[in-house]
């Protein structure tokens, strides 16, 4: 029960921090909440609630997602650590027995030579080259692959999509005075190391 109770939490707390992050994006990018909320407006009428079963007609919400994965994701520092048993060079950096190695799934996403102009936040990269998030293509993997994947994605994701489905349906985002800051602090995971603050305008 302990170890469900601490995969429960570890859940809530990266889809929690992942919404933080998209909703950053959402006050800096007006013209991307714009957008969602016009794909929104067109799928779910004002006034009425989205359900589930609405986030499967919302193409451009879940490219949104998945482009805050790939540069703000939650744990970008991978489960799959390996301890180095003997010295090893691996591209002329000499890799000293005892040393564990993990996958550090930021430094690939943020990679140029793996994604065009990896420093800007733009969705219609998913609509050009469609790249899952489940694991199955490691330039983005944000719930790792293969045995050692998160038992937990698929409640992840249609949390995350439908949560931020209800909150730009409801309400337009905008910056509070203090603006917003994108630097990031990692603990268990990445974080915003100044919480985000912004102000909720209804829409109706």
């Amino acid at each position: 029960m302990g170890l469900l109770a601490a995969r429960l939490a570890c859940l809530t707390d990266t889809v929690a921090i992942l919404l933080e992050w998209v909703m950053a994006r959402m006050v800096l990018h007006p013209g991307i909440q714009s957008k969602t909320q016009a794909e929104l407006d067109a799928v779910v009428a004002c006034g009425c609630a989205i359900s589930d079963a609405d986030v499967a007609r919302l193409p451009y919400l879940q490219r949104v997602v998945k482009e805050t994965f790939r540069v703000h994701q939650p744990g970008p520092l991978l489960s799959w650590a390996r301890l180095v048993v003997h010295d090893a060079v691996v591209g002329g950096h000499l890799v000293p027995a005892g040393t564990t190695a993990m996958v550090n799934m930021w430094a690939i996403t943020h990679d140029p030579a793996v994604w065009a102009d990896p420093s800007a936040f733009r969705p219609e990269r998913f609509e050009e080259e469609n790249v899952s998030v489940l694991g199955g293509e490691l330039r983005l993997a944000p719930f790792g692959a293969g045995r050692r994947v998160c038992p937990g994605k698929t409640l992840a994701l249609a949390t995350i999509h439908l949560w931020l489905a209800q909150l730009l349906h409801r309400f337009q985002w905008a910056p509070a005075d203090g603006g917003v800051d994108l630097a990031e602090r990692l603990r268990m995971s990445l974080e915003m190391e100044k919480p985000l603050v912004c102000k909720p305008t209804p829409r109706w």
